[in-house]
């Protein structure tokens, strides 16, 4: 896609991905109304045909999907033996065949892993990602594609056999409004020359990622570490069905969420905008001159200004005075918990409103 976004004045285009189209801030306003689509090049499109493909979906993954109705958007994981994150999938099935929407990097991998797990059954998964491609924005923005099929971000509603670890009310992804198209790739091509024209307003990854971090969404490419367990995220929410059959990892699952506490938690922080030095992600964390944790993601968002996602050790201390690592520095960051040091079943923990964010 990196030809045709060429046209589109403005447009910065990194590895086939449309960064921005010249302002990002103003891009997440546009997004947010409704009034401008994403072209979204670092997802990536999976199919699941075959009888059996729900049923096997969820002998394999952290969600119960065996009865996935059509049009149903749901997500989930797939786990190590130790309960980790190896892999993420928003999903949506169409009556004959599932489709999932992963992350660019992800998907060699979990394709692969899928292929290998087959054994006997009607399945056949697929990566169709020269056929299809990714468009994000509001539901209603999107539905004058013509999409093979949509997912509806279930975020932050709490799915049935899920649990929500964050305590604030409101939750801040609760008015977010966000879906993504699965459409041909001439269906992409066509909204790219319509902007071209100047017929219609396109954001890039920037401002779609500003959005997510905003809301508190965690996502695989930013959130997964390797080590990454869904409680420390608090991915049981959406992704994780807690009394569901057997899959890989389940042990670890209801372990930490009956019985102990995740040894990380996600934590939201707004950076300090008077320097222009932004971290990376990866940037170490401190409280003084302790590293405590690594910064996952990082925005510019257009209300709040700096903010970014971190992983904490679970035994930081909620009103710790934090900084954060950048070149030439360190730049202080205030936080918002997110997932609670008490997270689990067996925790008390109070609805908290949310603090007052810098305008």
């Amino acid at each position: 896609m990196t030809a045709p976004f060429a046209r589109v004045p403005a447009a910065v285009v990194d590895g086939g991905v449309l960064v921005h189209v010249g302002n990002p801030l103003r891009e997440q306003q546009l997004l947010e109304r409704g009034a401008a689509i994403a072209p979204l090049g670092d997802r990536r499109v999976l199919t699941v045909a075959g009888e059996d493909r729900l049923s096997w979906l969820d002998s394999l993954t952290s969600q119960d999907v065996a009865a996935l109705a059509p049009g149903e958007s749901t997500e989930l994981l797939i786990l190590d033996p130790q309960g980790h994150v190896e892999h993420a999938a928003a999903v949506v099935d169409d009556g004959d065949r599932t489709w999932l929407i992963v992350d660019r990097d992800d998907a060699p991998g979990l394709l692969t892993w899928l292929q290998r797990m087959r054994f006997r059954l009607r399945v056949d998964p697929q990566d169709v990602s020269e056929e299809y491609a990714v468009i994000g924005g509001t539901a209603a923005a999107l539905a004058e594609l013509s999409a093979a099929a949509v997912w509806q971000d279930p975020w932050p509603r709490i799915g049935a056999g899920g649990w929500g670890y964050a305590a604030v009310e409101p939750h801040p992804g609760a008015e977010r409004d966000w879906a993504e198209a699965i459409v041909p790739v001439g269906e992409c091509e066509r909204v790219v020359d319509e902007a071209a024209r100047g017929g219609r307003s396109l954001a890039g990854g920037l401002a779609a990622e500003a959005l997510r971090i905003a809301a508190w969404r965690p996502r695989v490419a930013a959130e997964a570490d390797g080590r990454t367990l869904p409680h420390e995220a608090d991915w049981l929410r959406t992704a994780v069905h807690l009394s569901k059959g057997c899959y890989r990892g389940q042990e670890t699952v209801a372990k930490v969420h009956n019985l102990g506490h995740p040894p990380r938690r996600l934590v939201f922080l707004q950076l300090d905008g008077s320097d222009v030095a932004l971290p990376e992600r990866g940037a170490e964390v401190r409280a003084g001159d302790e590293v405590v944790g690594t910064v996952t993601s990082i925005a510019q968002h257009h209300e709040e200004g700096p903010i970014a996602l971190a992983l904490l050790k679970r035994t930081t201390p909620v009103d710790a005075d934090l900084t954060v690592d950048v070149e030439g520095g360190r730049i202080s960051a205030a936080q918002e918990q997110i997932v609670p040091p008490d997270a689990g079943r067996t925790a008390s923990v109070p609805r908290l409103p949310r603090l007052g964010r810098r305008r």
